[in-house]
């Protein structure tokens, strides 16, 4: 779901058009197609509230064999993938399976402009050969367990929003201590149903995770932006690592002598192909839904929010590009924050279209409606009474803020410099005010952050994303107080920005290393952008007494509506929201209404033959490489071919994820991968919010694709050999 944009107005256009043509094919068809499945759910309830439906529908396991403690089960298999994808084990040697945005980090990071394995691809011939990033980690799933009661039994109605969250953590940090086991395991307490139930779970994190191969970007990424978030889809999104051990299968930091891990359990991987109907699961981390959120938060993310996080991610995306596209090496620096960048600024204006086209904010004020009159009855008025009345009092004071936040927060994602007073400022400080004992200690350290930080930019970039940013938050957040240093600009951000890069030691190397002898905290604090930096947090991070108050009776409120709503029965959702906590989804392999621009009979599905015809020789986002064109016209497709002659690359189900089940694998009714989950389509791009069960798709990489790829267009058959393959 990482990918790069062309044109703004051209996304936006095309978006526009295929939610008419879906909205008119949803009115056509409605009753000719099936419906996509509502729910991520919590593994430890499969046996009580899904296993018998899932059943119905073709599956073979039991729960036991999805989620046990005592046991190996799937679960063991499915990892969360350095923080915000998901990965699974598909060896019994720890070998890895995700997608090749997830990965995209790591490649980058490890290729240089001589040996650049994102452009060109990479495949180690033996493990000794697998590559090390510098920080990349996986975290296996343990065990969960309910403790609503126990934190609950903590707080009271009287308590203020800060007053209840200090007693929660009291005791969530209880909690976790009881259940880390000395330190061996990583323990999260997370709240649901917006505090109204607690769930702790167990995690076992390892930290010596190695590259073992990727497909050329022009694979991995084919179709760029164009393609992102689209159906008809031809991309090969996936890439491949290994999870190392000690001798004992313990987590270690990297080390020559750590070994392949033997995991609990691995997948079989099934390459029969899939067909209509056919039972689909997916389990993986989905990172947020909000489809409890009121419709003030819906029309206050519509008008005000997302429209200036989508201009402000295009400026820093257009600052970035322009050196990108002159320079291999400044596209390797930037290569992974542009890709970032970029796929959240199609998402997001995917979202403004999609939830304004089905009038979502319109939808949810009609249940609060009902709600608030429910609420409003005798019986329920002293408790519920004023929930609606405060949320939105809540939005209304806040929808400036939000519009002036999101600006500033893209001036701070895109800039290096816009947090470097908590980064390198901070870590300098504290450099200055250590004894010498300890600074001999941290300046080792220190000298490589520095070297990383600047191996990590270009300075006229950074220049121009700087005076970029700095310019349209100055002249678009007007409706909330911008913060004290850019009034004091006065205009000229560029001239300002020239300035501040010759004064500042931050923007010096030769600099920052010369600070190491002669340390000085106010030599620090003095510096322009480090005085820019700490102006421009300190600013989004301030609030009003008026909006700190509503804030707290906002949070109560909105703990309030999602407890009545699931009280009253208003609410039709059972499950609680994605915060980046194992979940399992299921369905059925589920076609979209015929489209022309996809040759497949059946619109479930994409053939090779549509690949090539998407070629474009040269092109950033549709070029192909010389071997596949080849391979393709020999028809040289192996075992992998479908039955009917034809090579897949992707699929549909009706799974319902989001971002976080990216590189999620796609288990038939055994069990088996089929597939590998990496995007959704555009025609339900407000999925998030709120799920449409005819239109909300999962875009899969067929797994007879990755094999081809991996064995006969990569010559590395000795990583299929290392699977457990059946038809």
């Amino acid at each position: 779901m990482y990918f790069y944009p062309s044109s703004f107005n051209k996304t936006k256009n095309r978006i526009m058009k295929q939610f008419k043509i879906s909205l008119l094919a949803f009115v056509l068809m409605i009753g000719s197609f099936a419906k996509a499945d509502e729910g991520m759910w919590f593994l430890m309830f499969i046996d009580r509230l899904n296993q018998r439906d899932m059943q119905k529908m073709g599956l073979q396991l039991t729960a036991e064999e999805i989620y046990s403690i005592n046991n190996h089960s799937l679960k063991d298999a499915i990892v969360q993938f350095n923080g915000g994808c998901t990965a699974e084990v598909i060896s019994k040697e720890g070998l890895l399976l995700t997608n090749h945005h997830c990965g995209y980090d790591a490649i980058a990071e490890l290729s240089t402009p001589a040996s650049n394995y994102l452009k060109n691809g990479y495949w180690a011939a033996t493990k000794k050969e697998e590559l090390k990033p510098k920080s990349l980690y996986v975290r296996f799933f343990v065990r969960m367990d309910d403790v609503s009661k126990r934190i609950l039994a903590k707080v009271n109605a009287g308590m203020t929003e800060s007053e209840r969250e200090k007693a929660i953590n009291q005791e969530i940090a209880l909690i976790e201590k009881e259940n880390n086991e000395g330190g061996k395991y990583t323990v999260s307490v997370r709240s649901f149903f917006q505090g109204n139930e607690f769930y702790y779970f167990v995690y076992q994190d390892y930290k010596d995770v190695r590259l073992v191969g990727t497909p050329p970007e022009n694979v991995g990424k084919f179709g760029g932006d164009t393609d992102n978030w689209e159906w008809p889809r031809h991309t090969g999104d996936f890439s491949m690592f290994r999870v190392y051990a000690d001798a004992n299968g313990n987590p270690a930091d990297y080390s020559e002598s750590n070994v392949p891990l033997k995991p609990k359990q691995h997948l079989t991987v099934n390459i029969g192909g899939v067909k209509e109907n056919d039972f689909a699961m997916i389990l993986g981390y989905p990172g947020r839904t909000n489809r409890w959120m009121p419709a003030g938060g819906i029309e206050q993310n519509v008008k005000f929010a997302y429209p200036a996080w989508v201009e402000g991610s295009k400026v820093g995306m257009d600052q970035m590009k322009k050196y990108m596209d002159k320079s291999d090496a400044v596209n390797l620096i930037y290569a992974s924050k542009y890709a970032g960048v970029a796929n959240y600024w199609k998402n997001r204006q995917g979202m403004i279209d999609a939830l304004s086209k089905f009038q979502t904010a319109k939808l949810k004020a009609a249940q609060e409606a009902k709600f608030n009159k429910w609420a409003n009855s005798a019986a329920n008025k002293g408790k519920y009474g004023n929930v609606i009345t405060t949320i939105n009092a809540y939005y209304a004071l806040t929808n400036e803020k939000s519009k002036h936040d999101n600006y500033l927060q893209q001036l701070l994602r895109t800039s290096s410099y816009g947090t470097i007073s908590r980064s390198l400022g901070k870590q300098l400080i504290g450099y200055a005010n250590a004894d010498a004992a300890a600074r001999a200690t941290m300046r080792i350290d220190l000298e490589e952050t520095i070297k990383g930080f600047f191996a990590e930019l270009y300075l006229p970039a950074e220049k121009d994303i700087l005076a970029a940013q700095l310019s349209l938050y100055a002249t678009k957040a007007k409706g909330y107080s911008i913060a004290p240093s850019v009034l004091a600009i006065g205009g000229n951000y560029e001239k300002y920005v020239n300035s501040l890069f010759t004064l500042s030691m931050f923007t010096s190397e030769e600099k920052m290393m010369a600070f190491l002898d002669l340390p000085s905290e106010g030599m620090v604090t003095n510096d322009a952008m480090y005085a820019l930096s700490n102006d421009l947090i300190s600013h989004i991070n301030s609030k009003s007494e008026e909006i700190t108050k509503a804030q707290n009776d906002f949070s109560a409120s909105y703990r309030l509506l999602v407890e009545g709503l699931r009280e009253s029965k208003l609410a039709p959702i059972q499950y609680p929201d994605a915060n980046s906590t194992l979940r399992l989804t299921y369905g059925k392999v589920n076609a979209l209404p015929s489209d022309k621009r996809n040759d497949a009979k059946v619109n479930y599905y994409t053939t090779m033959d549509g690949l090539v015809k998407k070629y474009k020789a040269g092109d950033s986002e549709f070029d192909l490489p010389a071997k596949l064109m080849e391979l393709h016209k020999s028809k040289d497709y192996g075992v992998y071919a479908d039955a009917k002659g034809y090579m897949p690359i992707c699929f549909l189900t009706d799974n319902d994820i989001t971002g976080g089940n990216s590189g999620s694998p796609v288990l038939n009714g055994k069990g088996q991968l089929i597939g590998l989950a990496f995007d959704g389509n555009i025609e339900a791009m407000a999925g998030d919010v709120v799920f449409d069960k005819n239109l909300q798709r999962t875009i899969n990489v067929d797994i007879r694709y990755v094999l081809w790829l991996i064995e006969k267009f990569s010559g590395a058959k000795h990583i299929v050999d290392e699977m457990d393959v059946v038809r």
